[in-house]
């Protein structure tokens, strides 16, 4: 018993070794570079768990960087903005400007589209709507940067966002269905006859 009273008196009054709380502006700066690179909205509890805060702490600042952003603290309004979307929070340009970084994308991307990119436009055309992870899980690759590509050239569009994963769904525009030169996605061929039935891979096991 004394042996314990002694340790929890060594305990008190030992001094405090463990790391110093992050101030509201590290918890600021890191949830920025977080947001940069996401493209789908992240709860508060996921972009706690990414830099390493509190909850609460991202909250608070969450709500600073949307005042900043807004030009609330004496600050220009920026030509993007901090938006909460199905539960979750991403960065997104202002909508005043989306013509303007629409053309600009444009002007930039290639007048063909590559390969990966026509696949995932094939694979968002017939599964519509459909997620980035769903895509890219029949793709078997990351399509991050091919749906930006595509939402750019105004091919795909998001359609909604999953209220409990806040995955965002996209689905094709009419854009498309002019550069198809159809009316509507009933249009579209039927893929079936065009996927490998494995009769080919069968006769070949059959002939061994």
């Amino acid at each position: 018993m004394t042996d314990d009273t002694d340790f929890a008196a060594r305990a008190a009054t030992a001094p405090d070794t463990a790391p110093p709380v992050s101030t509201a502006t590290d918890v600021a700066r890191r949830l920025e570079a977080i947001l940069l690179i996401i493209d789908e909205p992240q709860s508060l509890v996921s972009l706690a768990t990414a830099v390493s805060a509190p909850v609460p702490a991202v909250r608070q600042a969450i709500e600073t960087l949307v005042a900043d952003y807004d030009g609330e603290t004496g600050g220009p309004r920026r030509g993007f903005e901090l938006r909460e979307v199905g539960g979750g929070w991403r960065l997104y340009v202002r909508e005043e400007h989306d013509d303007l970084v629409t053309e600009y994308v444009n002007t930039q991307a290639p007048s063909r589209l590559s390969q990966a990119a026509l696949e995932t436009l094939a694979v968002i055309a017939y599964k519509q709507p459909i997620s980035r992870s769903q895509v890219a899980s029949i793709r078997a690759v990351n399509v991050d940067s091919v749906v930006r590509t595509l939402v750019a050239r105004g091919l795909i569009t998001e359609v909604f966002t999953d209220p409990e994963t806040g995955a965002i769904n996209y689905g094709t525009t009419d854009a498309l269905l002019v550069h198809l030169g159809i009316n509507s996605l009933d249009e579209l061929p039927h893929i079936s006859p065009l996927l490998d039935d494995g009769a080919a891979g069968f006769d070949e096991e059959a002939r061994r």
